[in-house]
């Protein structure tokens, strides 16, 4: 059996090789959705990786009214975002630069363009202030998405007001709750709250945040109109734009987020606190053989026993969880940890219903006959032998002798259901413990060549049988010696005769030789005749044992290639199909550790 293990520290690059990989083997098995979201996200991430990685590129979101624009005003120290009472005020996001130099291409990618310079200390920050994500214009919440979706850093401006709205939480935040890293929430306008209602909006707004698994995301209360908190905001994006490090832990994010959505769309649905266990048909005893171990299912994954796993894909509606989400604490596990893959081999069973279907009985059988009969015609007293010639051969009535195609009658119905339980029986015991899609498509693959098994099996019943037809040794000296007690035979009688023409003749007779007191003539003839009998006696006796050995032989080399076939077309299918699985569920553990 096979055991996947995680692996720590696993670099940037092979976590995105590795999701690429995953997308290749989950495409015709995972939904098509899912598996193009995972490889825009890998092409997404290639191209981020070319552009500056000296800047750092931090989106201002929020809802209409939230003070986004006030706030970059505020940070940025100019008036460049217009404030206004008429909503919607931002229609297109405008971007502040600090150090703009070498910036050009990342926002060109972006697609912001409008840009203004900012002298100041910060370099590399590239602020930008978003339109409003529940704004009534379509164009404004596209915006928005697009960049959610390619930012480095987000900051998601709030208000007292709307602050609990399930449109940003279930449409946003929750979704996100990977890209914790990447976030930082912030609480705008406190000014307009008494002192003692601040706390308390403050408590209710950070149990909303860990119900969305984001209870450790940097988490502030300012004022863009007094200035309270603005001088620590800005603090905490100089020391996350001075690192450098914001563009690899979003992709980072991305990546694990999209493994999750992969796996997702693998393990079965969440009813309560534990995933469903997945149920398969119940195999039949002969069907427990075919497995050298029992699978065991995919153990959660500690490090992310609370995280929910869910790609960006897009805000949910308002008012339902995003695909994928869970609540807090009824989280899966969003890689597959640890994965037994079973050993699938050949059973008795499935032998068995193959060698039914072929005709493999009647073959046997008529080896046996074939084998007496043809002994019989070179070892029968040569008298009676001209009589067998006359009863076709029966491996040549099978057109088996040539190893040519055969004339083996097609399988009964009951052979038939047999044959198809004993299929069903692979697949069954191959997808235990596998979750769905995969398990499905493990027992598809068992029966994916079972409409080659007719022919290639009809192949190999006449060439293995053709291959048994070899007469042994024995049977052209028993034949000799036929043809000895026919010469005696003939010389006995030519004598006789020669002796009964001279007394018809009244000739004198020559001296005739006895034994005994039996003339040699007689001798010859009544001799030649009983001992060519026994002969054949004997050769009859020794056939019918030769039939039974080359019969058991033939049995045994024509269970040997039947295995062969089954192996090649219903084990192999299958494993490879396991060993899919087994791949991509190592890549995703790979993708989203």
């Amino acid at each position: 059996m096979k055991l996947l293990r995680r692996k720590a520290e696993v670099s940037l690059d092979a976590r995105l090789e590795a999701l690429a990989e995953a997308a290749d083997l989950a495409e015709g098995r995972l939904g098509h959705d899912t598996v193009e979201r995972a490889r825009a996200v890998v092409t997404r991430a290639g191209v981020r990786r070319g552009l500056s990685v000296d800047h750092t590129a931090v989106a201002l979101a929020g809802a209409t009214g939230s003070g986004k624009s006030s706030l970059f005003n505020a940070l940025s120290g100019t008036e460049l975002a217009t404030v206004g009472v008429t909503r919607p005020t931002t229609s297109k996001a405008q971007a502040a630069l600090w150090g703009p130099d070498g910036s050009g291409p990342l926002l060109d990618w972006l697609g912001v363009p409008v840009r203004h310079t900012v002298e100041g200390e910060t370099s590399g920050l590239i602020l930008l202030d978003l339109p409003d994500h529940d704004s009534i214009e379509l164009s404004h919440r596209e915006e928005v998405d697009r960049l959610v979706a390619v930012v480095d850093l987000l900051v998601w401006v709030l208000d007292p007001q709307k602050y609990a709205d399930a449109a940003v939480h279930e449409r946003y935040l929750r979704p996100l709750a990977r890209h914790r890293d990447v976030m930082v929430v912030v609480l705008n306008q406190v000014d307009r709250l008494p002192e003692h209602a601040v706390k308390r909006c403050l408590d209710d707004l950070r149990g909303l945040l860990e119900a969305d698994g984001l209870d450790d995301v940097p988490f502030l209360a300012v004022s863009a109109r007094t200035g309270a908190g603005i001088p620590e905001l800005r603090e905490l994006l100089d020391r996350k734009v001075s690192r450098r490090r914001a563009w690899s832990s979003r992709l980072a994010a991305d990546v694990a987020s999209s493994a999750a959505a992969l796996w997702a769309d693998t393990r079965p649905a969440v009813t309560g606190d534990a995933p469903v266990a997945v149920r398969a048909l119940a195999p039949t005893p002969d069907a427990r053989a075919l497995t050298a171990s029992t699978p065991v299912a995919a153990e959660p994954s500690r490090a992310d026993a609370r995280t929910p796993e869910t790609a960006w894909q897009g805000p949910a509606p308002a008012g339902t969880a995003h695909a994928g989400t869970t609540p807090a604490g009824q989280d899966r596990a969003s890689a597959p940890g640890d994965v037994v893959v079973p050993e699938v081999t050949v059973s008795r069973a499935l032998t068995r219903a193959l060698a039914q279907a072929a005709g493999v009985p009647v073959v046997v059988d008529a080896v046996a006959k074939s084998h007496r009969h043809r002994s019989t015609a070179a070892t029968g007293w040569p008298v009676t032998r001209w009589l067998r010639k006359l009863r076709p051969d029966p491996l040549r009535r099978l057109h088996l002798a040539r190893g040519s195609r055969s004339s083996l009658p097609p399988a009964t119905a009951v052979q038939a259901s047999a044959l198809d339980t004993a299929l069903r029986d692979v697949g069954v015991a191959a997808s235990a413990g596998v979750p769905e899609p995969w398990a499905t498509a493990v027992r598809h693959a068992a029966r994916s060549r079972s409409g080659e098994l007719t022919d290639t099996l009809d192949r190999v019943v006449a060439t293995v049988s053709g291959g048994v037809s070899r007469a042994p040794r024995w049977w052209r000296v028993a034949g000799t010696a036929q043809w000895l007690t026919v010469a005696a035979m003939a010389a006995g009688a030519i004598w006789l005769l020669v002796v009964f023409g001279l007394d018809y003749l009244m000739l004198p007779r020559p001296f005739t030789p006895t034994l005994g007191r039996a003339p040699w003539p007689t001798v010859l003839l009544i001799g030649g005749a009983l001992l060519g009998v026994l002969i054949a006696l004997v050769c009859r006796a020794a056939a019918w044992l030769g039939g039974r050995r080359r019969a058991r032989r033939a049995a045994r080399a024509l269970r040997a290639q039947i295995e062969q076939v089954a192996a090649e077309l219903i084990v192999t299918p299958t494993r490879d199909e396991l060993s899919h699985y087994a791949r991509f569920a190592e890549c995703v553990t790979v993708a989203a550790s």
